[in-house]
């Protein structure tokens, strides 16, 4: 059984819940999830099962779509209603286009800071495993992409919001950095992740009713699940060459006229999947190899 299982995932349950339930239906080891979801969020994880699990990276690289609510005006140590109450503040006197300006602001590249409780590792320990000790590290800022707030709705002090961001964007510092801004603190309350990659909610199957006589139905080739990425076309006599990880600088092993450098599904002139590649100054390079 080789393949994606798009899954949505109900709250009060891990991503570690999901992986061995689909590891009992599919009577496979071989299973791995495409990015974290907090026990108490919902909402899209792929699963990728036996071959699949060779383009988990690559789907954890694509864009993520996030519907969250915060409240203004708390903090807490993991930045969501599981930590610890900190400390408090009225938000009475923010006006809805002030905190509207703020979110909005954080559209674009910036620097985010990871919370303390994350899966993150510094000199080889998990922060969350600090955090837990009281001890509070430095953390350096990672740059992350924020293409779009959308569907914003300020009913102070509670907004919500739908965010589409890059991968390693940790919402719940968002929410977090946007409080700051507005000097009032705040705190994710709910969230649920609805798109990742091609993958999304309204095409999902609950984890619950997920079963060994449903599961083939769901199962989503590993060819469709890289469905993000363009394609291009190679000749049969470079075909070789690439299968067998030779970069190649010839500019005809194509017959696509501009090839970026970025990474690309790869196929021969008789439609075969040949797997993920990608060009630099140096030529094209199979990436990661598919085929069966």
């Amino acid at each position: 059984m080789n393949g994606v299982l798009n899954i949505f995932k109900p709250t009060g349950m891990t991503s570690f819940d999901v992986v061995r339930i689909v590891k009992k239906v599919c009577n496979t080891g071989k299973v791995g999830h495409t990015g974290t979801l907090d026990p108490e969020a919902s909402g899209v994880l792929p699963v990728c099962v036996g071959r699949a699990t060779k383009i988990i990276d690559y789907i954890m690289d694509s864009k993520k779509v996030y519907e969250v609510v915060f409240k203004l005006g708390i903090r807490t140590t993991t930045y969501d209603l599981e930590g610890e109450v900190l400390e408090e503040r009225n938000t009475e006197s923010l006006k809805d286009e002030d905190i509207l300006k703020v979110v909005n602001s954080f559209k674009g590249q910036y620097s985010q800071i990871p919370p303390m409780y994350s899966a993150l590792k510094q000199n080889g320990v998990r922060l969350y495993e600090l955090a837990r000790k009281g001890i509070e590290v430095e953390r350096e800022g990672r740059l992350i992409t924020i293409y779009n707030i959308e569907d914003i709705k300020v009913n102070n002090p509670y907004v919500s919001m739908k965010v589409t961001c890059s991968k390693g964007t940790y919402i719940r510092s968002l929410c977090y950095d946007i409080g700051e801004k507005l000097g009032v603190f705040a705190t994710m309350t709910e969230l649920n992740r609805s798109a990742t990659s091609v993958f999304n909610q309204e095409q999902a199957i609950n984890i619950n009713d997920l079963n060994s006589d449903n599961v083939n139905e769901y199962l989503i080739s590993i060819e469709d699940a890289l469905n993000s990425y363009d394609t291009i076309t190679v000749g049969m006599r470079y075909k070789k060459l690439l299968v067998n990880g030779v970069r190649v600088a010839d500019t005809r092993f194509t017959k696509d006229k501009v090839i970026c450098e970025k990474l690309y599904r790869v196929y021969d002139e008789e439609g075969n999947f040949i797997g993920l590649g990608e060009k630099n100054n140096n030529g094209f390079k199979i990436e990661k190899l598919l085929m069966t």
